[in-house]
């Protein structure tokens, strides 16, 4: 009896000594000198999407980068077209030399087979992608890529400008009004060489009835 209660009596004491040694290994313990901890999980970079050039001229064709996609991933790329800004308004229309004005008639010319208004591309490794695209639309053209996977989104401008048209060649209705001004003035100079040498021939015969 008396060898039992010491041996409760030691295992109690022993459990109040092993409690605060406990609590104190649960408490988060500092790191210990020269050991490097691993960095936090910073969040991905925006996905960006960009082009070779921001302007071109139609039949010309741009490249697109796409760059922090999923690696590996399928990206969808939607090409949107909108015209370029309109003639000022009120603007004079174009006129010939004789004050008419020109009626200008469209000119059916052959286009090429549209260009799709739908990629896609697959990113490498490092969720980076490239393509090359040919518009056949004259306007502001917006592409928007979108991952599959991570729903991670970029867009990027390309303005394409139509072909410059060739000087127009000089036609008889530009002739005309110079050559009735020309034909005009040498009009007025023959009837003014007449009236003088009439005027020169009277004063002659004027000037010998005197005498």
């Amino acid at each position: 009896m008396r060898l039992s209660r010491i041996i409760m009596a030691l295992t109690v004491g022993l459990a109040v000594v092993a409690a605060p040694a406990a609590a104190g290994a649960a408490q988060p313990q500092p790191p210990a000198d020269g050991v490097q901890q691993p960095p936090p999980d910073y969040p991905p970079q925006p996905a960006s999407l960009t082009l070779d050039r921001a302007t071109i001229v139609i039949g010309e064709s741009v490249v697109l980068t796409g760059r922090n996609f999923g690696p590996n991933e399928i990206v969808d790329i939607n090409v949107s077209v909108a015209p370029l800004a309109a003639p000022v308004p009120g603007q004079a229309p174009a006129r010939r030399s004789d004050g008419t004005a020109v009626a200008m008639t469209s000119v059916a010319l052959s286009r090429p087979q549209p260009a799709p208004r739908h990629l896609t591309a697959r990113t490498d490794a490092q969720g980076r992608f490239r393509i090359t695209y040919r518009p056949t639309d004259v306007g502001r053209l917006t592409f928007t890529a979108v991952g599959r996977t991570t729903g991670r989104t970029a867009s990027a401008t390309l303005t394409v400008l139509p072909h410059r048209r060739p000087h127009l060649p000089v036609t008889g209705d530009s002739l005309g009004t110079p050559l009735k001004v020309g034909g005009g003035l040498v009009g007025a100079g023959v009837v003014l060489m007449l009236g003088s040498l009439a005027w020169r021939r009277r004063h002659r015969f004027g000037m010998g009835s005197t005498r």
